[in-house]
């Protein structure tokens, strides 16, 4: 049996001082799902543009369902302005507003998410209150519930975050955003005690955090599982988290050992690291050589 999973929230250009290039966590999640052979869908929205086509055209090279990504006249297809001089500490200036900022739920949407073995969310795809909105009635589905935190100043909000975590069966978060996380809830700035503030007050099953090119671990209910990662010539990061993310769902719905699970991620995330761009066009086999 095919895994069917569904990923909300933005697609747009990262616009790189050497081009611009197809990006937007949840389209680079979908996009990974797909080529790992999971039937996998994207909610978000793109412009009436040329550069909205262009990313729809970039999807369908990929045979990659676009039947769930609504075209607004309104707004413009969205783009990043990324600085790349740091290649382990990327910069993101995230233009406002932009089409995926207005998605509107509709019965097609809902019943994909209705029907899916997994759903996949995260902060930035949500800081416009009409797709808030829209995300917030998904959320009610009862299927498998990713939160990616994904967190990009200034576009994020702890009353939003805390209602996200209320969903969530599995968050995945980073060494930077734990720093955050830890701030806010008034705990010390270290992943096992954010871990068990989160896993105390909100109803998840597991937390997954990465740590760059030092790896990834598990907290599960007091239990740590940790992976150094792999070891990799970095081209750049974008992309490289997402993937880790890509890999762990295709682990978890399997299902594999949580270690198994854990070692594909970062297997998965360091291949992307090694690529240009977040969405490099790969195969299962092509991981064989890390």
């Amino acid at each position: 049996m095919i895994n069917k999973v569904v990923v909300f929230g933005e697609m747009l250009w990262d616009c790189l001082p050497q081009g611009a290039v197809p990006g937007g966590a949840p389209m680079n999640v979908a996009l990974n799902l797909h080529q790992l052979g999971l039937d996998s869908k994207l909610i978000s929205a793109v412009g009436k543009d040329a550069d909205g086509e262009k990313l729809l055209d970039f999807l369908n090279s990929f045979q990659f369902q676009t039947g769930l990504i609504q075209q607004i006249e309104e707004y413009e297809t969205s783009k990043v302005l990324v600085d790349d001089s740091d290649l382990e500490n990327i910069k993101y200036d995230i233009v406002s507003p932009v089409a995926w900022d207005f998605i509107k739920w509709n019965k097609n949407m809902d019943k994909a998410v209705a029907a899916s073995d997994a759903f996949v969310f995260g902060t930035l795809g949500v800081r416009n209150p009409e797709s808030l909105t829209t995300l917030l009635k998904l959320l009610h589905h009862e299927t498998l519930r990713f939160f990616d935190a994904n967190l990009r100043s200034p576009y994020y909000d702890f009353e939003i975050i805390e209602t996200l975590l209320g969903f969530a069966d599995v968050l995945k978060i980073n060494e930077d955003e734990m720093v955050i996380f830890a701030d806010f809830f008034n705990v010390k700035p270290t992943i096992k005690a954010v871990c068990q503030h989160l896993d105390q007050h909100f109803p998840m099953d597991l937390i997954c955090v990465t740590k760059g090119s030092a790896g990834a671990l598990i907290y599960k209910k007091g239990e740590i599982i940790e992976h150094a990662g792999y070891q990799v010539k970095v081209a750049d990061s974008i992309g490289a988290g997402d993937a880790f993310l890509s890999g762990f769902i295709k682990g978890y719905l399997e299902p594999k050992t949580l270690a198994e699970t854990l070692d594909f991620a970062c297997k998965l995330g360091a291949f992307v690291a090694s690529k240009k761009g977040g969405t490099p066009n790969y195969s299962i086999s092509d991981l064989d050589v890390m």
